[in-house]
């Protein structure tokens, strides 16, 4: 175990352009220090004992590409182990699919891509939630994913979109995320740098759409600021400052 008094936050990444950023500077902000594992480079999984939270964010790759990436079915385990714990969980994009995947909920390709600036809705569940109670009814993210998931077992589901039902889900306090409220702008940037994000991008919407996502995005990236901040901190208040 790590012997300090306040335990810091575990975050898994898949690429390095897919930081916590505005989660990041909220777990800073409440006192935590942040331990960071690159999957994707090959670095170990720690104790999942020696952490008040485990955050996963997002990648190019999908949940279940095992056969690319053979280190994804011991963080598919990781996860369902720390999350029976009762460790908090916050999962993005990947993260999120990663969560459903572990709790044994089908993780698939979706019919259409959501990229973009988009509209969710909160469910019926979700006013009653620490965590997304905090929200308006209707509000806009910022997305860039084309898988999706079912819901585990037992699962809250707590947001929707026209195009997927299955945007926020909850487990205790396990939660997955589809969308990227955390990215701004500059961070975005580096996401367009990355071949496989562009390429997929631009097959899609044709040349020219990666700009216009950015341009997007720089627009309403304060909107996204203020979703961050709002759920994130509701589940640092209700869920990992009261264990450590």
């Amino acid at each position: 175990m790590i012997p300090t008094e306040r335990r810091p936050i575990l975050v898994l990444q898949h690429i390095r352009c897919e930081p916590p950023a505005t989660y990041e500077e909220i777990l800073t902000a409440y006192g935590y220090q942040v331990h960071r594992v690159e999957l994707d480079e090959g670095e170990a999984l720690p104790d999942h004992t020696d952490f008040a939270a485990v955050i996963v964010m997002g990648g190019p790759m999908g949940a279940l590409d095992d056969a690319i990436h053979p280190w994804l079915a011991a963080e598919r385990a990781y996860i369902a182990r720390a999350v029976a714990a009762g460790v908090p969980y916050w999962g993005v994009c990947l993260g999120a699919q990663l969560l459903a995947a572990s709790l044994g909920a089908k993780v698939y390709t979706g019919a259409v891509p959501e990229v973009g600036t988009y509209d969710v809705e909160l469910t019926a569940a979700a006013p009653v939630d620490p965590v997304f109670g905090r929200l308006p009814d209707r509000f806009s993210v910022f997305q860039w994913h084309s898988d999706t998931f079912e819901l585990p077992l037992g699962a809250r589901r707590l947001a929707e979109s026209a195009l997927y039902t299955n945007q926020v889900f909850a487990v205790g306090s396990a939660y997955g995320v589809q969308f990227h409220v955390e990215v701004d702008a500059e961070l975005a940037q580096e996401w367009a740098v990355v071949d496989s994000y562009r390429d997929a991008l631009e097959a899609l919407y044709g040349e020219g759409a990666t700009e216009r996502v950015l341009d997007e995005l720089a627009e309403t990236a304060e909107a996204n600021r203020k979703v961050a901040t709002t759920i994130f901190e509701a589940w640092m208040d209700a869920f990992v400052v009261t264990r450590t």
